[in-house]
């Protein structure tokens, strides 16, 4: 027979099967009562129908939650069991700790961004660039926030004066993706505005899904001015940011990149126009040393030249004509005397004679008729000639 356990090795031998037989383990429930200590820990109950338990969320997790718990919240806590052997009582060690129904949240969030995506309403194409120095600036936040307090700040320590209109809405809640798509529709028509900044401060997934909603979406890409978008910290990245020509990572930052700082502008436009009135100087001086290097000729010395020049193409057309008459005379007196040498005449100025009847030479004997009057044609003269007699 085994020897009795005591209290100590029953609740530890409790706490090793607990451990070993669930591990960490998955609980949906209510939110009752819950404490927040001094010493940072949370301390709550987990409650439905048929039971209630006991739970704790240590300050080393919930340092890293953006929200806190109220009752009432439905919750899914995740952790493992602990038997507290002093109460005999068994808890649950809370690793994290999030609101019912965020699982289903994020689905629909994939969902939709994954439509938008393929309408393009993300493109970078799509993107616009801001102005370099707007005439005004829209702003669509809470009238009551902090974004739009640090908003106008920077804004009036980089361009003091620069006209700002406030489309106010609410930033979150049911009702606020309306007023914000509302908004940013009432600024466009507004007209005034050259770009225009949607956003609001920082808070839990919950505060910020108003910018998640696909009116809002819609609305920023669709905007015919230029939207800059700042949700929250740098950390967030809402769908509003994805649509947006730009993604600041706060407010105050969002304010930074719409408008340039006019001082440090008017600086740079100064220094170009030192710069540029530089730049004429040194070209005014290097023209005028330029002329000054150029010298002035006297007219009447290139009137004389010009005629100097004219005496001698004159001279030099002469020589040329007579040289091309004496070329073409030797050539007439070259065919000449080809001609002459191909002529009957020069054998005529040998001694010999051309009978002739009725211009036509006479080539046969037997072509002649006795008593026939010829015509004969000699080197100097013609004299008439009749035929006596013919033979071949």
């Amino acid at each position: 027979m085994h020897a009795p356990l005591t209290v100590s090795q029953l609740t530890q031998a409790l706490s090793d099967l607990v451990h070993d037989e669930f591990g960490r383990v998955e609980v949906t429930g209510e939110v009752g009562r819950i404490t927040f200590a001094r010493s940072g820990h949370w301390y709550l109950s987990l409650k439905d129908e048929g039971a209630v338990l006991d739970a704790a969320v240590f300050r080393g997790t919930n340092s890293r939650m953006s929200w806190r718990p109220q009752e009432g919240d439905r919750v899914v806590a995740t952790g493992e069991l602990s038997i507290y052997a002093p109460r005999g009582s068994y808890s649950l060690i809370v690793r994290r700790l999030e609101r019912a129904g965020a699982g289903d949240l994020l689905a629909r969030l994939e969902a939709l961004k994954k439509a938008l995506t393929a309408e393009g309403l993300f493109a970078p194409e799509r993107k616009r660039p801001l102005p370099a120095v707007p005439r005004a600036v829209g702003v669509v936040t809470s009238a009551t926030g902090a974004a739009l307090r640090d908003i106008l700040r920077v804004l009036d320590e980089r361009w003091p004066g620069l006209p700002i209109y406030l489309a106010p809405c609410l930033v979150q809640g049911d009702a606020a993706a309306e007023q914000i798509a509302a908004a940013l529709r009432l600024v466009e028509a507004h007209g005034k505005a050259d770009v225009i900044i949607v956003g609001r401060g920082g808070g839990s997934a919950e505060d910020l899904w108003a910018f998640n909603e696909e009116p809002v979406v819609r609305a920023v890409a669709a905007c015919g001015i230029p939207v800059v978008s700042a949700v929250g910290h740098e950390t967030d990245t809402s769908l509003c940011d994805l649509a947006a020509d730009v993604r600041a990572a706060t407010p105050s930052h969002a304010a930074e990149l719409v408008v340039p700082e006019r001082d440090a502008l008017l600086t740079l436009v100064n220094d170009l126009g030192d710069r540029l009135a530089l730049a004429v100087a040194r070209q005014t001086l290097r023209k005028r040393d330029r002329l000054r290097a150029i010298k002035l000729r006297d007219p009447r010395r290139r009137v004389t030249e010009a005629r100097l020049r004219a005496d001698e193409l004159d001279a030099r057309l002469r020589r040329a004509a007579a040289l091309r008459v004496e070329r073409s005379r030797r050539a007439v007196e070259l065919q000449a005397a080809r001609l002459r040498a191909l002529s009957p005449l020069a054998v005529l100025e040998r001694g010999y004679a051309i009978a002739l009847r009725d211009g036509c030479a006479v080539r046969d004997a037997t072509d002649l008729t006795p008593g026939e009057l010829l015509e004969l044609r000699l080197g100097r003269g013609v004299a008439a000639v009749r035929v006596e007699s013919a033979e071949s």
